[in-house]
């Protein structure tokens, strides 16, 4: 996005830049385009003057602000007319225009005056009656030049706002390289700390099973024969147990791929893991309610969307120590499907709330704190979202929504 900023800002100014050295270049032409037209409407008057008075004396009386003078000089160099009176007469001090003397050719140029001032010369052939004169006209350029003035003027002030909005630019883009520099500092530390805390969270969960391991080993080593020893060797399978457990959600919390998709018929899923929860629950004295109509599709894992109904079926009946209800129900919802799991156990208090999804948070003995994050991540691999509302001493109702499809009867 940024590549993309910076070559279209690269792009317009190029673009901005053309146009105003174009507009400044073609600017001078003009000039010079207005001073001719203009050069070729005295040339035009003048003549019809001289025409009407041979005598040049009415020339006298032609005045104009462009015009800085003019002058008629005859073949041999010498001044018939100029708008200074005392070079009347004279002879031409520099070269004769014998161009346009002889071949009638008209010329321009710009020239310096004396005074410093640059000014616009044309030299015309002036025809009159028996003999043909060269028209010398030196015009004033500060009007016709206005156009150039402005261009450059237009040009410099493009150049200052360029300068200034690439300055200003640099400015932002080093203030947000500065807070995103900033933000990701402490979002590293704040993964550090994280980190530190896991790893404190889960050495704590990893070195009171290995204590009741060696422990337990130790006795054997040292009464190998005696009798309570089969016991001591279920518990170090049972602490081994949980051990690999804990391995096992921490390895499906790191993975973040989505193997073995495929199109995934939610009744059956629902229905497999409350086979599984049954035992447990008749062990609690706790009823589990299952309704899911047939048809509900959607496209995942089979196997780790049952995950997460274990996982959250198995955090309902531990909140129902003494017994309750657990339903596991579903419906369609427009493009969505939602899958409740509500039981009436315990509850969440609102000082927990926040916390719930967050790894190795648990309130429990013997809890690893990532089942429900797991569950989390599962589901929004799949597209969906997982929400928990819950009372204390009323109940929870987890609910968990995903994306559906729609089978080929068309049955919701």
């Amino acid at each position: 996005m940024r590549k993309l900023l910076l070559l279209g800002g690269i792009l317009v100014s190029i673009a901005l830049i053309w146009f105003a050295l174009s507009n400044y270049l073609g600017a001078r032409p003009i000039a010079a385009e207005n001073l001719r037209g203009l050069a070729l409407s005295y040339t035009s008057a003048l003549e019809n003057i001289a025409l009407h008075d041979p005598s040049l004396q009415s020339l006298g009386n032609f005045k104009s602000h462009d015009l800085a003078f003019f002058a008629l000089l005859d073949g041999n160099g010498r001044y018939r007319f100029h708008s200074n009176p005392d070079l009347i007469g004279t002879t031409i001090q520099g070269a004769l225009p014998r161009a346009t003397l002889q071949d009638g050719v008209a010329s321009d140029q710009r020239v310096t005056l004396r005074t410093g001032e640059n000014a616009f010369e044309f030299n015309a052939p002036l025809y009159l009656p028996g003999e043909t004169l060269a028209l010398r006209l030196t015009l004033h350029t500060y009007r016709a030049d206005a156009v150039v003035r402005r261009a450059r003027l237009n040009m410099s002030v493009l150049f200052g706002l360029l300068a200034a909005a690439w300055i200003l630019a640099l400015a932002l883009y080093r203030i947000v390289r500065r807070e995103e520099l900033v933000r990701l500092e402490m979002a590293r530390r704040e993964s550090l700390a994280q980190l530190g805390e896991m790893g404190a969270m889960l050495a704590h969960e990893i070195r009171n099973p290995l204590a009741g391991i060696k422990g337990y080993a130790q006795v054997i080593e040292k009464m190998p024969k005696e009798e309570r020893n089969s016991g001591f060797a279920r518990r170090i399978v049972t602490e081994t147990q949980r051990l690999e457990a804990l391995v096992s959600d921490l390895l499906a919390y790191a993975r973040s791929d989505r193997e073995s998709v495929a199109t995934v018929a939610l009744d059956e899923v629902i229905d497999h893991a409350a086979a599984l929860l049954r035992p447990e629950a008749e062990q609690f004295h706790i009823e589990i309610v299952t309704a899911c109509p047939e048809g509900m599709l959607v496209t995942g894992n089979r196997d780790k969307l049952g995950q997460v109904l274990l996982n959250l079926g198995k955090n309902a009946l531990q909140a129902m120590p003494d017994g309750g209800t657990l339903q596991i129900l579903s419906e369609a919802s427009g493009n969505q499907l939602v899958v409740r799991v509500n039981d009436t156990g315990r509850g969440i208090s609102p000082q927990e709330m926040p916390r719930i999804f967050e790894p190795f948070f648990t309130t429990k003995a013997k809890g690893t704190g990532l089942g429900l994050a797991l569950c989390r991540k599962i589901i929004e691999e799949h597209g969906g979202r997982i929400e928990v509302q819950s009372s204390v001493g009323v109940g929870t109702s987890v609910s968990v929504t995903i994306p559906r499809i729609r089978n080929n009867h068309g049955r919701s």
